[in-house]
């Protein structure tokens, strides 16, 4: 996962010349708002406010806190970001929150800020798509290009690497690790870490196997993912102690990088252990394979 960058420097206190404000706009003296922001009718911007070049805020929204939010992003009207973690341990320190450059935030959406139970800091990374009131919890950390459909729900600390989907209405339980391009079915309740490139579905999620439709677009070759079948298959769907399976899959498939990360990701520190496959009939597997 990338490392939260907490070195951003605090902004000057200054509104740019080329900034459109509505005059129904609140936007405390403090904040710092960049060339070419636009800020529509009834928001709030606070006064620890970071907002970087051409920053598009609609109407109705809420900026508080010490929030970096990146050049080019969109918040669309509703959306809240940097407000105070819903931790009652919380009582009200400098903890922050950061929105990478071109990320969308859709209506109603909602981004809370860091706690001092965790690492003080809430990151989304850049080219993310946070749609319709998606719920990013205190101190999680998403890096780039990442999707949460409508009505998504991050518990607090949960981290999302690079180009993860997240499905509608899906769940996800705190200090959860979402691997590098996985895809998480909708209303899904995930308990559990899954594995980069991971495919997960069920009211408690399981993994049904790989995301293949993501590995195709992402360029891997049929030699490529039919060697990650290989592994998949190796570690969830096969007899024994996983332990020997794992050592198995770096003995004989280690070389490979996307493998590598895979096997990285699960000898990993983690809070919540790693999400198991479910069951399958030998057709419905046989048919995932064709698929390949």
């Amino acid at each position: 996962m990338t490392v939260p960058d907490t070195s951003l420097p605090p902004g000057d206190g200054r509104i740019h010349a080329s900034a459109q404000l509505h005059p129904t706009a609140i936007v405390s003296a403090g904040a710092t708002i960049g060339p070419d922001c636009r800020i529509g009718p009834f928001s709030m911007i606070g006064v620890h406010a970071v907002l970087e070049a051409g920053v598009t805020i609609g109407s109705n929204v809420a900026v508080e806190g010490h929030t970096w939010i990146g050049e080019g992003v969109q918040v669309s009207h509703g959306a809240s970001i940097g407000l105070a973690p819903q931790d009652l341990k919380y009582k009200n320190e400098p903890t922050r929150t950061v929105v990478g450059a071109r990320t969308i935030v859709r209506e109603h959406a909602t981004i809370h800020r860091g706690s001092v139970g965790g690492h003080g800091l809430t990151t989304v990374g850049a080219d993310c798509l946070i749609m319709v009131n998606a719920h990013i919890g205190h101190d999680c950390t998403l890096d780039h290009h990442v999707i949460l459909a409508n009505n998504v729900m991050l518990g607090g600390h949960v981290q999302i690497a690079d180009t993860v989907f997240v499905g509608g209405g899906a769940a996800l339980h705190q200090f959860v690790r979402i691997g590098r391009q996985s895809v998480i079915g909708g209303m899904s309740g995930v308990e559990a870490d899954v594995i980069p490139f991971g495919a997960v579905l069920g009211n408690r999620a399981r993994l049904t196997g790989l995301n293949l439709i993501g590995l195709r677009r992402r360029g891997f070759s049929r030699a490529e993912i039919h060697q990650l079948r290989a592994v998949y298959r190796l570690l969830f769907r096969s007899h024994g102690v996983f332990q020997d399976r794992l050592a198995q899959a770096e003995a004989d498939h280690g070389d490979h990088p996307a493998v590598a990360e895979i096997l990285s990701f699960i000898r990993s520190d983690s809070k919540r252990g790693l999400c198991r496959a479910r069951r399958v009939a030998p057709l419905e597997e046989d048919d995932a394979e064709a698929q390949a």
